[in-house]
């Protein structure tokens, strides 16, 4: 019958009228209703939630054939939007553009028109596939999580005592995501603990964002490394490699940039509260 076809039962068709229609051979039952939630979670307050949907937006753009970079330092200081501007280690005329803003519109509209400038960056050429766009995130755990959100990597990244930054994305295979929740939690416990303990000496500040579908390459995380030092940053990344998530969970990883900032805008009042290091 065509109602069959179409997953709807005539009731008028049924000689009890009261017994629940077969499901017909081979149809898989029906999917339980799923709500999607917007909202970022932190740890309660004195019993309270915390949720906020608000969350910063950060990208890193990279260029080449910079042969005068106070020159690009100047035309992108004008825009006035909060940025690092980073030297590339691995390229000699080679920088690199870290932006951020709560609002993604930013990056197809302000910063679209500043990187069209016709003067000065006809003269350089972008390099995607260096190209990094992520969103901060929370686990649940954040004890202050405006700060975490909206404040944290900006202290990080905008702080004159950390030129140092290691920037890369990753992707998780899926067998990570199929393991249970507490299993998944100890393997990012022992990986948290590494960092945590660079950080604990300030050798280190992480930035972790998500980047789901906003990727080129199905990255699912951007992650940033800064610190005062560069060495400490190389070896951060080295201990990390034995760890259970990175050995055995991590199925792709990079490009690397490596870059010491040439310009970084002033910290934002509103970011300027302690906050803890890694």
């Amino acid at each position: 019958m065509v109602a069959d076809i179409l997953g709807m039962t005539d009731m008028s068709d049924q000689t009890d009228a009261s017994a629940a229609p077969s499901r017909p051979a081979g149809r898989p039952p029906a999917a339980a209703p799923f709500t999607p939630d917007l909202l970022e979670h932190g740890a309660p307050v004195r019993g309270v939630p915390q949720t906020l949907d608000r969350r910063l937006f950060v990208q890193l753009q990279v260029f080449t054939g910079c042969t005068h970079i106070s020159t690009f330092i100047t035309v992108v200081r004008r825009s006035g939007l909060e940025m690092v501007v980073y030297a590339n280690l691995n390229d000699p005329r080679g920088v690199g553009v870290l932006l951020m803003s709560e609002d993604p519109a930013l990056f197809a509209e302000a910063a679209r028109t500043m990187y069209t400038e016709p003067y000065f960056f006809a003269n350089v050429t972008p390099v995607p596939d260096f190209t990094m766009l992520g969103r901060t995130y929370s686990s649940g755990r954040e004890a202050d999580l405006e700060d975490f959100l909206l404040h944290r990597v900006r202290r990080h990244v905008l702080n004159p005592e950390n030129p140092w930054g290691i920037w890369y994305p990753l992707r998780r295979s899926g067998a990570f995501n199929r393991l249970p929740r507490g299993e998944q939690g100890r393997i990012l416990m022992e990986h948290g603990a590494v960092g945590r303990g660079y950080g604990e000496l300030g050798l280190a500040a992480d930035v972790r964002l998500e980047c789901h579908g906003l990727d080129r390459d199905d990255n699912e995380f951007v992650i940033g490394l800064i610190g005062p030092e560069l060495h400490p940053l190389s070896k951060l990344v080295k201990d990390m490699r034995p760890t259970v998530q990175t050995s055995e969970y991590i199925s792709g990883m990079g490009p690397f940039f490596v870059g010491r900032a040439v310009y970084q805008s002033p910290i934002p009042e509103s970011a300027k509260a302690d906050g803890a290091g890694y």
